[in-house]
């Protein structure tokens, strides 16, 4: 099994780093002539979809922290809350800087042209992303039980996110946004294998 203080010690040094991305060079203002993204494009469509995919895993994190003793989990729940709040406020950052809205009237997802894909209905708004039937559940559950649907709930959250990242990469062209995009693959990647051990070790895999 890998190291978890060495895993929690490389996603804090990739925030770090992607942090550091923020520059008006990099987001497209630098007096270089560079015509910031447009509304309807994929930078603006990732950036605003992406952080309400970011903000529901934030909630879900400090949700199961409240619900177990279990020191692993609680770890790995505050390091994703902070690592995806801090790519959260990237990106809404990066909205007022290309002064574009952070909502739209199109749907999630058109920059991906899935636009038309299926909900689930009960805000399961985007791929991956849990139900409200699914966020309630997991604010009902204590200890055991409450630690593996979060692993599960955000294993899914995680492939959900990492398609919309590859997504980015092909279509975004805000050089700083797209490998913040490549980070954010990498790194949910590396949690998916965590989680994957610590659901095994509570005799669970992956699926609900």
């Amino acid at each position: 099994m890998r190291s978890r203080a060495g895993w929690i010690g490389g996603t804090v040094a990739a925030v770090l780093v992607a942090a550091g991305a923020i520059t008006y060079a990099g987001a497209g203002d630098d007096g270089s002539g560079v015509e910031p993204p447009t509304a309807d494009s994929a930078d603006a469509g990732f950036a605003r979809d992406m952080s309400v995919h970011h903000q529901q895993a934030v909630e879900m994190s400090y949700i199961v922290r409240d619900r177990t003793d279990d020191e692993e989990v609680r770890r790995l729940a505050y390091d994703i809350a902070q690592t995806q709040a801090n790519q959260r406020g990237m990106m809404l950052g990066w909205l007022d800087l290309w002064g574009l809205p952070k909502v739209s009237a199109k749907p999630p997802m058109t920059w991906m042209d899935m636009g038309d894909m299926p909900t689930a209905g009960e805000g399961a708004l985007m791929p991956g992303m849990a139900t409200d039937k699914e966020m309630e559940k997991l604010g009902g559950l204590n200890g055991k039980q409450a630690e593996i649907f979060y692993l599960q709930l955000m294993t899914k959250h995680h492939n959900g996110g990492i398609h919309m990242a590859a997504g980015c990469v092909e279509r975004c062209t805000v050089g700083a946004e797209k490998r913040l995009a490549q980070g954010m693959m990498r790194g949910q990647q590396s949690e998916i294998d965590l989680m994957a051990d610590l659901l095994k070790e509570r005799g669970a895999d992956a699926t609900p």
